[in-house]
């Protein structure tokens, strides 16, 4: 993947909620807008206006099914002015109303609880901390060592010595709601004295706030997506401590892994 192309994936992201331009993405990256807009559909199939739009359908499904923010409230922070044009664009793409969809889905997690598989988790509030990650596109297969996935990521081997021994983190954005744009970052969380370092190209630095959690342990990834599937319905039927819809993460935790589902 184009590193260039890679950066301007992840500013679509970061700034969905707002109503910045192609414009002032090709100021930052030193291209015109016809540039940007040729090179990343390109890579990504789509024009980034086009690419961003998905982005906010995407998160908010995601709202909608998890959350009981009203539509309005979903609207504004998915980068939409008004109720109306995001209905338009919602029902284009699901071929529902948001209204109809929250419905249609929130039923049938609450069907499906009773037929997931169980699994055992803790509620905890974790502080805010900082992570050194690269952005993988459609990975070929999840791996249930990360330190090893890591080690075969390209430009992993130019990250500085003192990061060999921190503790590996992979956060997929493409749950709880699987989207039509694969994508996850896979990297290591920084220690407080780690603030300040020289990173290859491919890797940035990211905070994480301090959020409450569902920690589950899971005996290797394929259990990831039942495991989301567990917390997703418990949330929805009122069994359980409802999701965020934001992006879950997942750690090395000795010798398995440690899902944790962000909460409300």
């Amino acid at each position: 993947m184009c590193q260039d192309m890679m950066r301007a994936e992840i500013w679509l992201q970061d700034t969905m909620g707002s109503q910045k331009g192609i414009e002032e993405l090709a100021s930052k990256m030193g291209y015109s807008s016809s540039q940007v807009r040729r090179r990343f559909r390109h890579y990504f199939g789509l024009s980034p206006g086009a690419y961003r739009d998905r982005l906010r359908l995407e998160k908010a499904a995601r709202l909608l099914i998890h959350t009981s923010s009203n539509i309005n409230q979903i609207a504004g922070v998915c980068g939409y002015r008004n109720h109306s044009a995001f209905s338009r664009a919602f029902q284009r793409h699901y071929e529902q109303s948001p209204r109809r969809f929250r419905q249609a889905v929130r039923v049938s997690l609450k069907r499906r609880l009773n037929a997931t598989e169980d699994f055992h988790y803790d509620i905890r509030e974790q502080p805010s901390q900082k992570a050194v990650l690269t952005r993988l596109y459609r990975p070929d297969r999840l791996r249930d060592d990360l330190r090893d996935w890591l080690r075969h990521t390209p430009g992993a081997e130019a990250l500085p010595a003192r990061l060999d021994k921190a503790p590996p983190v992979a956060i997929f954005h493409d749950r709880p709601l699987e989207g039509a744009l694969p994508r996850l970052d896979l990297g290591v969380q920084l220690s407080g004295g780690d603030a300040n370092l020289a990173l290859p190209p491919a890797f940035r630095t990211l905070h994480l706030p301090a959020q409450r959690h569902a920690c589950v342990r899971l005996q290797d990834i394929g259990q990831l997506d039942a495991a989301v599937l567990y917390m997703a319905c418990r949330g929805v039927s009122g069994e359980g401590e409802p999701i965020s819809g934001d992006a879950p993460l997942l750690l090395q935790a000795g010798h398995g892994l440690e899902l944790r589902i962000p909460l409300l």
